[in-house]
């Protein structure tokens, strides 16, 4: 009992670092946007919170873990229902690390990342209504679906060499990215991102906000991480908050240093996303590697952002926050990476994590594409030109994130 209350403790505390994050999302999406549409992303990051763990109540949990099932989709049935013991009471022997209800808080905080990656890419010019149904039916099915593949005990993990995602490099930040790629092809740019072919810069409104976003992230991974151990375990908690840190730190500095070489300048756009790109190429191994290997994943990840920022650019794509560079292109890296570095490196295991990365990418990209495409053609996706030169508060909000108070001088 002393045991599962320490395990279950860690467990809650890891869960509200989770939360925590969706700070830090919000403040980074609205700190490299522009001013007029800080209300908009604002709603956008509350209504995914909120709704997205009132649909992993209903239908994800019980579709993401549905028990014995054929490998690929298989349900429980609607609602939480807790396993009892014959007293009546909740049964404590459900797991050694936490209880049925800290399992699914814990779990339904991941839930709710994936919709809030495709919220930053698809910022300053996406109506609201089609992305809160993309939402619904993202959030609710198709993430759920995907992670029982592997960690619902799909067919993924029932590989010879088992697919293995520790806490969600492909699972969740992946499966965010992919559908980031699909809206953002269907969207559009945002008027005046490309003149005559090339990129033009639209800076964001607040660099002190967006910085203070990645530090939220960060330390809000030490949850997402920090809890995928599935107990408090000393040695693999602690080691993997560290190959968590050196990954992130690695990271941040190889985008700096290689951005800097290419356009010479000194981007903190591109250090913050360097951040981030190294915590999610981590992620998908952060318990099985040495800290030289979290720092080697971590710099190849900083340097994949800058290539893979420069890449969407020729792609002529739009992505305000470097959504699809952060969470797609390292995710997919970071997923690899565990094939390559620290315990589990082999070429069985590549193949394995090479065929949960094209598993993935299958199902996000027909699902996304096919939601997002039926409401294109049928109520639209994208803002009059008017609103989005405009902004998305005053027309779809009637709000201003920052009003004027000027005292009145009578």
């Amino acid at each position: 009992m002393e045991l599962l209350t320490t395990n279950n403790v860690w467990m809650m505390i890891c869960t509200a670092l989770v939360f925590f994050m969706h700070l830090g999302f919000a403040f980074l999406e609205i700190g490299l946007t522009r001013q007029k549409n800080t209300i908009n992303i604002l709603f956008k990051n509350i209504f995914i919170i909120t709704v997205g763990l009132l649909l992993y109540c209903l239908v994800g949990f019980n579709l993401m873990y549905p028990g014995d099932f054929n490998g690929f989709i298989g349900f429980a049935g609607f609602g939480l229902d807790a396993p009892l013991n014959a007293e009546g009471a909740l049964d404590l022997a459900y797991n050694e690390g936490y209880t049925y209800w800290t399992d699914f808080l814990f779990q339904g905080m991941f839930a709710a990342t994936a919709a809030t990656i495709v919220s930053g890419a698809v910022a300053e010019r996406m109506k609201i209504g089609p992305f809160i149904v993309f939402t619904l039916i993202y959030v609710g099915l198709v993430y759920p679906i995907a992670g029982s593949w592997k960690w619902g005990g799909g067919f993924l993990d029932a590989l010879e060499t088992p697919f293995y995602d520790f806490a969600g490099s492909t699972l969740v930040h992946s499966v965010g990215g992919w559908a980031a790629l699909v809206a953002v092809f269907l969207l559009g740019s945002r008027i005046g991102k490309f003149s005559d072919g090339k990129p033009q810069a639209i800076p964001g409104h607040n660099m002190p906000l967006a910085t203070a976003g990645v530090l939220i992230l960060w330390l809000g991974w030490f949850g997402f991480n920090g809890g995928s151990v599935l107990s408090a375990d000393p040695s693999l908690t602690s080691l993997t908050l560290v190959t968590t840190c050196l990954a992130a730190a690695a990271g941040g500095v190889v985008s700096a240093l290689v951005s800097t070489l290419m356009y010479k300048n000194l981007d903190l756009t591109m250090f913050l996303n360097g951040i981030l790109g190294g915590l999610v190429g981590i992620t998908a191994g952060a318990d099985q590697m040495s800290p030289t290997d979290a720092i080697l994943i971590g710099a190849i990840a900083g340097a994949i952002i800058v290539f893979a920022v420069s890449l969407i650019d020729k792609l002529k794509l739009d992505d305000p926050v470097g959504a699809i560079a952060v969470h797609l292109a390292c995710g997919i890296w970071g997923t690899l990476a565990v094939g390559i570095f620290g315990e589990l490196a082999s070429g069985a295991q590549f193949i394995s994590q090479l065929i949960g990365v094209l598993s993935y990418a299958a199902i996000c990209i027909v699902s996304s594409f096919i939601i997002i495409f039926v409401l294109k053609k049928t109520v639209g996706i994208r803002v009059s030109e008017k609103e989005e030169l405009e902004g998305l508060d005053a027309h779809e909000h009637g709000m201003d994130a920052y009003p004027d108070f000027r005292l009145n001088e009578h």
